[in-house]
């Protein structure tokens, strides 16, 4: 069997000039990095005429066993090429820490894959490494007003900046630095993220121009004075240099499928921990070229659909026409109490135990969200018949339809059934609308979402969240749409509560803002902003041949 990175080797790939001239790109529009990748002009957004058919593709809560959402969105993509649908595909670029980890590139899988997919997981066109520097570069210009006499009467103990870099490092979760006094800096306790979760991808992520973009900078708040006041980008005089390094990151990134269909990647922030959700250029561009754009949203529908519906639609005033729920009979019975490698065999009570994971996730796009949806399953041979009956009749109960899906083993082929089914849902209207009104107080905005979507029946708030509510509030962030950071294996806030578990209780243990993003980021568990890589990382298995040519990866 081949793996990903010998398909996608193989593959006839299309000078990028062909993929603009197919979405009707003028040279004056496109920006070639190279043969196989170029950068979109922001002007495009700005053309008139009937935009294209919004359909989001999410997937049930992730399991060890895989669903294959990045890997269905695109097989989808070229399904809908395959019946005469002009189509992109809009997805979230992959981040180095979990490409070198343990989780994998965000490419697609077998023959359902973007291209270069060598490229697309490693360094692409240098995104992640502008908005990292833009984040160390408002730190360095921090801690350097602080060193050169402190005018903002910063207090080094509220400072809320932290500085990132993309890669998964546990060692420098918590660090101290400025040590030596004097010349050396100010010594304060300090620590690092993954570049994927600064605020400064989010803000990426949400700008819709580049004058947005630096007002969006200019916000960010880094700390607060020793009088509580708070201190900004825009105060440090940060933010025109930030707007530099960002200019062409901000510009949405064109490649292809293996079959030909466009392919825009643009910003990837992460679900459980930020929003979700590729840029919201990516997708306005992306509507504006196509009839038909595929995109997808981070993890389980609680995280990553819950933050493109609430934050993103929100923000870039979208409507979705369809929603596509992928899952695997494997993952549902996992979901149901068997363990990795007890999947094989039929096991009818452990896929009925499972299924209501599947269930809620469907109910809360169609309910709460008034969209309509269709669930894709990943078919993998040991599925049987009698399982698959099973999840079609329960599905049924709700008004989906299940469509299995074959796009690893088969491309665009393989997703053809499920495209003509996407299109007939998007030719119907719907009601769509948010779990809460971002107008309503903090607290009442986070219960929205834990009962209406996770299926929880309250909120516990720790001393030092209910304080920060009160301040937040009080500084005039309480009107923002909630961005929840939580374990993406359950719809609890306990990664071991697996399917669909009742009558929890989510516990919120800190509160903050990112005022550039223009939403409140509620912390709950044990949520690391800063992975760490595995015992075997996915590195040691990537190398480079005498020829240049990237093995092992994936």
């Amino acid at each position: 069997m081949k793996s990903d990175i010998q398909i996608a080797q193989e593959a006839n790939i299309r000078h990028i000039s062909q993929i603009a001239k197919k979405l009707g790109l003028s040279e004056d529009e496109v920006e070639y990095y190279g043969k196989y990748k170029a950068k979109i002009d922001l002007s495009v957004q700005e053309r008139k005429g009937e935009e294209g058919k919004l359909i989001l593709v999410t997937a049930i809560t992730p399991t060890p066993a895989g669903e294959g959402k990045t890997t269905t969105s695109i097989g989808l993509a070229d399904g809908l090429s395959r019946i005469g649908k002009k189509t992109v595909v809009a997805l979230r670029e992959p981040s180095l820490g979990p490409v070198f980890g343990i989780k994998g590139g965000a490419a697609g899988g077998g023959y359902a894959q973007v291209i270069p997919m060598e490229d697309i997981n490693l360094h692409f066109t240098g995104d992640f490494h502008a908005i990292g520097a833009a984040n160390n570069l408002l730190a360095a210009m921090l801690d350097n007003h602080i060193f050169q006499g402190n005018e903002l009467n910063i207090d080094p103990e509220k400072i809320t900046w932290r500085r990132c870099v993309d890669m998964n490092d546990r060692q420098l979760r918590f660090v101290e630095d400025g040590l030596g006094g004097g010349k050396n800096g100010v010594p304060r306790k300090d620590g690092y993220d993954i570049t994927v979760a600064s605020e400064i991808m989010a803000v990426l992520c949400l700008a819709t121009s580049l004058s947005d973009l630096k007002t969006r900078l200019a916000r960010i708040i880094v700390g607060y004075t020793y009088e509580g006041k708070p201190v900004t980008a825009g105060d440090l005089k940060a933010a025109g240099a930030m707007t530099a390094l960002l200019k062409d990151a901000l510009k949405p990134n064109l490649v292809q499928t293996l079959e030909g269909t466009p392919a825009i990647v643009h910003g990837g922030p992460f679900a459980n921990i930020a929003h979700g959700c590729n840029s919201v250029l990516a997708t306005r561009i992306a509507l504006k070229l196509a009839d038909y754009v595929v995109t997808e949203a981070g993890f389980g529908a609680d995280l990553g659909a819950e933050k493109f519906l609430d934050i993103k639609c929100r923000v870039a005033g979208l409507k979705p026409a369809a929603v596509v729920i992928v899952g695997t009979v494997r993952a549902l019975k996992m979901h149901g109490g068997l363990q990795k490698d007890e999947l094989g065999a039929e096991n009818l009570q452990a896929l009925e135990a499972g299924l209501p994971n599947l269930l809620r996730h469907l109910e809360n796009i169609t309910k709460v969200y008034g969209l309509p949806a269709v669930v894709a399953i990943n078919r993998f041979p040991t599925d049987t018949d009698a399982e698959i009956a099973l999840v079609m009749k329960k599905c049924a109960q709700l008004g989906a339809n299940v469509v299995l899906s074959t796009v690893w083993a088969e491309g665009g082929k393989g997703g053809e059934e499920l495209a003509r089914e996407v299109v007939r849902l998007s030719e119907k209207p719907n009601e769509f609308r948010f779990c809460y009104d971002e107008k309503l107080p903090i607290r009442d905005k986070i219960g929205a979402v834990v009962t209406k979507v996770y299926g929880g029946k309250g909120v516990v708030y720790t001393p030092e969240a209910d304080e920060q509510i009160e301040k937040l509030t009080a500084l005039g962030f309480g009107n923002t749409p909630v961005c929840m950071a939580k374990t993406q294996y359950s719809f609890s806030d306990d990664a071991k509560k697996l399917g669909a578990p009742k009558d929890f209780e989510v516990t919120v243990r800190s509160v903050k803002v990112s005022a550039g993003a223009g939403f409140v980021v509620v912390l709950t568990g044990n949520i690391l902003t800063m992975p760490g890589l595995p015992k075997v990382p996915a590195a040691e298995a990537v190398d480079v041949d005498e020829n240049g040519k990237i093995v092992g990866l994936f």
